[in-house]
């Protein structure tokens, strides 16, 4: 993104990101939860988030409907408006992981391009893509806001799945499947990558 800011320079902190993540015991990274509305995307962010509390890691997890109550408040759900959205929620999750922290984000986030903007923002390997994979007759069956049968009636523009493109990801490092695994077993496929890649500890 263009700078437009004038006069700024970049502070050092006195306290370093190896001694933040000495401190903390664990690796930080982004798990980046994208798929439809309806997916299943918040529920097992939560799920995910509350196995890592239990095993003692220091965690966050971004919202969509959350954050667009304030950071992104002021944002529509236009294609540019989308890009900004997700653009801002990368600088957000960058910070957290300069924090030491494990941050969850569950967002839609359709467009491939954005996602790989902000897997470049961050260190290699600390980038999760979590493609929460459910089939749109699933999602709409849930509609769990109503929106689908809105979008379906012209009421919502721009709803994706429906008169906006969802790109789905080409090779996420987790996959799930939720028609036909539960939450917790979706949970627990995300939290042994973790294991599996050494970012957390078993405990």
């Amino acid at each position: 993104m263009e700078q437009v800011s004038t006069n700024v320079k970049w502070h050092n902190h006195a306290v370093s990101r190896e001694q933040r993540l000495t401190l903390k015991g664990h690796r930080p990274a982004v798990l980046w939860f994208t798929g439809l509305s309806g997916s299943g995307k918040s529920t097992i962010a939560n799920a995910v988030d509350a196995l890592l509390h239990s095993k003692g890691c220091h965690t966050y997890l971004l919202d969509g409907d959350n954050v667009r109550h304030g950071l992104n408040g002021d944002l529509g759900f236009s294609d540019k408006d989308r890009v900004e959205n997700i653009r801002r929620i990368g600088e957000v999750a960058k910070l957290f992981v300069d924090a030491g922290v494990v941050v969850s984000t569950a967002f839609i986030s359709p467009f491939t391009a954005d996602r790989k903007m902000v897997r470049e923002m961050c260190g290699e390997g600390e980038f999760i893509e979590v493609f929460v994979d459910t089939p749109l007759e699933v999602c709409e069956s849930r509609d769990p806001k109503g929106l689908y049968k809105k979008a379906r009636n012209g009421e919502i523009r721009n709803f994706t799945g429906i008169d906006s493109a969802y790109e789905a990801p080409d090779a996420p490092e987790v996959h799930l499947k939720t028609d036909t695994t539960s939450i917790e077993a979706c949970a627990q496929q995300v939290v042994d990558y973790l294991l599996s890649k050494g970012l957390i500890q078993k405990g």
